[in-house]
């Protein structure tokens, strides 16, 4: 069988800064690529950069930090065949694989085994047409979804639909970030708490620990 190969943005070991595993140590590879702009995206230099790999050689790199957590994101992972394989792999060495995903991309034949962080655009990022709702359907116990938001239209607009697709009984956490360096961290901790609103507040602790805009964490 020909090898399956994938264009890879980075390999690196850091700390989880997002999701319920935020502050594990964990081993993230990076897929270059995207089929989104969102306006304050923050991996922009992962829409062109990558060098080609073999599943098999990413597994391989992945291997030595001796690590059991492991994010595959981007970019969009899931826009490139191979990261099935991929996740296949790791799965098959014990590893807890995260996939970060937009939800703007089909994720039917994504292993159930992996848990998915399905980041759900809101209206600000100017990608909330992209969404694409049937994901929901894939989503399991395991499975988490972000919303990262910029006021209090992208607030009211992520609450509205957390009850219509009833995501407090349908996934592990429903999780809410304020857009780095435009919306103040308190103002969004009020209206949740305000609300009573099922969710998990978060920060992007990697932002926190190194300087914002530092690669390779």
């Amino acid at each position: 069988m020909a090898p399956l190969f994938l264009s890879i943005n980075e390999i690196f070991y850091s700390i989880q800064g997002e999701s319920t595993h935020a502050g594990r140590p964990c081993v993230f590879v990076r897929l270059a690529g995207c089929n989104l702009r969102c306006v304050w995206c923050d991996t922009e230099y992962a829409f062109y950069e990558g060098r080609r790999m073999t599943v098999e050689e990413v597994v391989a790199a992945v291997s030595p930090y001796r690590c059991q957590l492991v994010e595959v994101t981007g970019g969009e992972p899931m826009l490139q065949a191979a990261v099935h394989g991929l996740i296949a792999g790791l799965l098959e060495l014990g590893m807890t694989v995260l996939v970060e995903t937009s939800g703007a991309v089909d994720l039917s034949a994504l292993d159930p085994r992996a848990i998915k962080i399905m980041d759900l655009k809101c209206p600000a990022s100017g990608e909330s047409e992209r969404n694409l709702w049937g994901n929901i359907e894939y989503l399991t116990a395991h499975d988490e979804v972000k919303f990262v938001i910029a006021g209090r239209s992208d607030y009211d607009w992520a609450r509205h639909v957390i009850t219509e697709h009833g995501l407090e009984r349908r996934v592990n956490a429903i999780l809410m970030s304020p857009v780095f360096g435009r919306l103040e961290p308190v103002r969004l901790a009020q209206w949740i708490l305000s609300d009573g609103l099922a969710a998990r507040f978060q920060l992007q602790l990697h932002k926190h620990i190194w300087p914002p805009g530092t690669r390779g964490v």
